[in-house]
């Protein structure tokens, strides 16, 4: 989703100034879907007022200079539904803890033990939390990706549970480059 998608969506929850829409993108629900900066909001906050899509107001603020808080219109609602429309492209998985255990074997064994251990203690937590939410008031779509991202979690971490003893078989690992 491009960031102008995700400010009009961001907008749909109600009125945000820009630091408000990053706020949102960063914590969840949102902050699971996708990533973007300061530096691609703004450009896409001015673009979107160019076309009509979103509304600024200068907002006073005491000791602090003037903010500016953007509101969706009409034809911002319009075209946040046409983008919603378009069939989405598959998904881009990176993961720096992949990258880890890809190249795994060039590090100790206990500290590739301790990061998949580290992981695993992640999703754990990150099921709790979820199971702690009842999306039951929510529309159905929003329900559907909460299942969703939980049954990610139980597998991931079923998955390093299961596995985990794959680093203790690797015996390609070379002792020179760091010891233990």
């Amino acid at each position: 989703m491009d960031a102008k998608s995700l400010c009009l969506a961001v907008l749909t929850q109600g009125d945000a100034s820009g630091y408000e829409i990053k706020k949102a993108l960063e914590e969840p629900p949102l902050g699971h879907f996708q990533d973007t900066g300061f530096g691609s909001i703004y450009p896409a906050l001015t673009k979107l007022t160019e076309d009509g899509l979103v509304h600024g107001t200068e907002m006073a603020q005491e000791k602090r200079p003037d903010k500016k808080v953007y509101s969706i219109t009409e034809a911002g609602w319009q075209a946040l539904t046409l983008a919603l429309m378009e069939a989405p492209p598959p998904d881009k998985f990176r993961s720096d803890f992949l990258f880890v255990l890809f190249l795994g074997h060039m590090l100790p064994e206990s500290h590739v033990a301790a990061v998949i251990d580290q992981r695993i203690a992640y999703y754990e937590e990150q099921i709790a939390r979820m199971e702690g939410c009842t999306p039951d008031d929510h529309p159905a779509g929003q329900q559907l990706v909460h299942g969703f991202g939980l049954a990610l979690y139980h597998a991931a971490a079923d998955y390093l549970r299961k596995n985990r003893d794959l680093v203790a078989a690797d015996t390609a690992r070379p002792q020179a480059l760091v010891a233990e």
